[in-house]
């Protein structure tokens, strides 16, 4: 019986099996030559036949030092044989030999002295050509010198993917000796790189020889464990002269350099587009808490996890602000964003609210220093620091914050809050560049900020003002019931000066106004105040509404650059008649009893503070319950429909069903006023009464 062993690996040849020939014979055409002690050929080799010339036929029998060497050299070639043939040992070197075609060739020998089992000598002699054999050499010596210098890492696998063979360079990549990679696989060497792949791509290129080249990877080795590297992987199956396949040779070059490279223009590349993708998403509008949502959206998730926006209660609010020290910060919350980070969302101060930062916190000394406040590598300890309070610092622990940065939101010279970041899914701390990328997005965005706050405390104080003016009737007057709203316009426009008025007369009349100054802010809210109290004064001369009109035309020309609407109507109850004059105003709506709701039809007439054109005044009947309804053009005018069609609406809802004079104000502003007007509304209806 025979003994059972392991199953051949890949690549080789089961035993008792002929090897396939190696390519490397065949280049050399090694020829053998057999002598017997007289020097007579006994043996002669194919490769002889083809080295020397002579045939089997030619060459058997005959005494080789005289078939093959020159007479001068016959005497040494005799010695050299004997000596062999005596003393056993081997003898090599290049010598002379004579081809059939008489020239002359030199041969590389290598001679030896056989024994048979009679104890018989002969001597064996090994020959191939010089110049191939030193090709060969030079070859090979250069390979060597390339492999052993070059900067380039190789390496060779055998038909298994082990290693058989490394060079320095790949010593030095790799971090490890080459006797260590030895009969190792690549994932066994390498478990920080992506080996699987590079193992699976030499398996096909030693199954299909297609080469690849330039298969990228990134990883860390032991040479350098604590930072990642790439490298440009080339693999090619390695064969002989013959075809054999050995198995496949890797290239390996370093291109850590250009991989950081390229990662930093990837890098550059996205902090340009986030800034460009800032300059237009943020400060679309003049809304302070809008503006601060449009910087919080930008950081998130680019920059960081989680994103708020604080400002100083006190730059809020319009005043300036300095720290001491010791002095806590009183922050207003203005937005908040989170990707996908709950408890970090929950720990953050919601909108609107406004909380005390001890002198400790990260954002007090932020805003304190107009510096940033950068913790890389968040500890437990750090911690409190970020956190608003015990609570929500257990919270930004279990969303697993690891990274803080603050900047602040600096413009023209003040502090106004901070930009305040957090890492929670981003591995990554923030970096120096990160802290230039966010100071720019901040820095950006404070002038955005500065510019809504301050607009937004103008418009407040335009809107108190005006509010001021307007009046604060009694909901009954005379022979009327009255009803009235103010909305002022949207955040992307100042205040309007859109006014009414309900002013009681004499004899139980009422004069009713409604009217619009033409701009808006301050001036214009200035200049109903001033029409507003003129009204009223020629109101109780008890003028005809044409020419209290008139004078109010005159008044406003002596306003600068002044133009107003208005339509000014008298009730009568005793007489059941209303008289009206219109100044460049939209036409007021009649709703009669038990008739469908109307446009009054009236003379247009110009705007007050064009001059010289005269006003008329038109009566209507009024009976008891029919309802007239006054209002500016904010309430009706829009870039998307005709005013034919807004009309129109307006009178669809004033023939509904009736409801009380509050009802309908809200109906009314709430189904017709846009969001987005840029104009604001004043409102007036007023219904008959019988007098009792």
């Amino acid at each position: 019986m025979t003994a059972s062993g392991p199953p051949p690996a890949e690549g080789e040849e089961p035993a008792g099996r002929s090897a396939r020939p190696s390519g490397l014979l065949d280049v050399l055409g090694v020829a053998s030559v057999v002598l017997d002690a007289q020097g007579r050929i006994v043996l002669w080799s194919p490769q002889a036949a083809e080295l020397f010339g002579y045939s089997a036929q030619e060459a058997l029998g005959r005494h080789a030092a005289r078939l093959m060497v020159h007479e001068q050299h016959l005497d040494l070639v005799v010695g050299l044989f004997s000596d062999v043939l005596r003393t056993g040992r081997g003898w090599a070197g290049a010598f002379p030999v004579r081809h059939k075609d008489g020239s002359t060739r030199l041969v590389e020998f290598r001679n030896m002295r056989l024994l048979d089992d009679r104890g018989e000598a002969y001597a064996l002699g090994l020959a191939a050509d010089q110049s191939t054999v030193r090709r060969l050499e030079r070859d090979v010596a250069l390979s060597e010198r390339i492999v052993s210098q070059s900067p380039i890492g190789l390496a060779v696998l055998d038909n298994r993917l082990r290693y058989v063979s490394v060079n320095p360079a790949l010593e030095r990549i790799n971090g490890m000796p080459a006797e260590e990679h030895v009969g190792r696989t690549i994932p066994e060497m390498l478990p920080e790189v992506d080996a699987e792949t590079l193992e699976s791509a030499a398996r096909r290129v030693l199954e299909t020889g297609q080469p690849l080249v330039d298969l990228s990877t990134v990883g860390r080795t032991p040479a350098d464990p604590d930072e990642d590297h790439a490298w440009s992987i080339s693999l090619y199956r390695l064969e002989d002269a013959a075809g054999t396949v050995l198995g496949v040779t890797v290239s390996v070059v370093d291109i850590t350099e250009q991989y950081r490279a390229g990662v930093e223009a990837e890098a550059a590349r996205r902090r340009l587009a986030l800034i460009a993708d800032a300059s237009a998403r943020i400060g679309t509008t003049l809304e302070l808490e809008r503006t601060a949502r449009e910087l919080a959206e930008v950081a998130v998730p680019e920059l960081a996890d989680v994103a708020a926006v604080d400002l100083l209660e006190a730059v809020v609010e319009g005043r300036r602000s300095s720290l001491g020290p010791t002095e806590p910060a009183v922050i207003r919350a203005l937005a908040v964003r989170a990707d996908r980070a709950a408890d970090a969302l929950e720990a953050a101060d919601p909108p609107g609210q406004i909380a005390r930062y001890g002198p400790e916190r990260l954002v007090t000394l932020c805003v304190r220093t107009g510096r940033p406040a950068l913790v890389a590598h968040v500890r437990d300890e750090d911690l409190p620091r970020i956190a608003r309070s015990a609570e929500a610092a257990v919270l930004l622990g279990l969303a697993g914050v690891h990274s803080y940065l603050a900047v602040p939101l600096i413009a023209r010279g003040e502090v106004l809050g901070a930009l305040d970041l957090k890492r929670t899914r981003n591995p990554d701390p923030f970096s120096a560049d990160d802290v230039l990328l966010a100071g720019e997005l901040a820095s950006r965005a404070a002038v955005q900020i500065d510019n809504a706050r301050w607009y937004q405390n103008a418009r407040d104080a335009a809107l108190t003002l005006q509010r001021s003016l307007l009046p604060r009737h009694p909901s009954v007057t005379g022979g009327l019931q009255v009803a009235s709203r103010y909305q002022p316009a949207g955040a992307t426009v100042e205040v309007g000066g859109d006014w009414f008025d309900v002013i009681p007369l004499e004899r139980d009349r009422t004069a009713l106004v409604v009217g619009d100054v033409m701009g808006s802010g301050i001036t214009a809210a200035a200049t109903m105040g001033r029409l507003r109290t003129a009204t009223k004064a020629l109101a109780s001369l008890d003028l005809d509404p044409a020419r209290l009109l008139e004078h109010l035309d005159r008044i406003t020309e002596g306003l600068e650059h002044s133009i107003a609407t208005c339509l000014y109507a008298v009730h009568d109850p005793h007489m059941r008649r209303c008289r009206i004059a219109n100044a460049g105003h939209l036409p007021p709506a009649r709703i009669p009893v038990g008739r469908p709701p109307e446009l009054l039809e009236l003379p247009t007439g110009v705007p007050l503070g064009v001059g010289g054109i005269p006003f008329s005044t038109t009566t209507v009947h009024l009976e008891p319950g029919d309802q007239l309804v006054f209002y500016t053009d904010g309430l009706v005018e829009t870039r998307r429909e005709s005013l034919d069609e807004r009309l129109a609406t307006l009178l669809t809802l004033l023939g509904g069903p009736a409801r009380p004079l509050e009802e309908l104000c809200d109906l009314l502003l709430r189904t017709l006023h846009q969001p987005d007007n840029h104009d604001d509304v004043a409102l007036l209806v007023a219904r008959v009464q019988a007098l009792p």
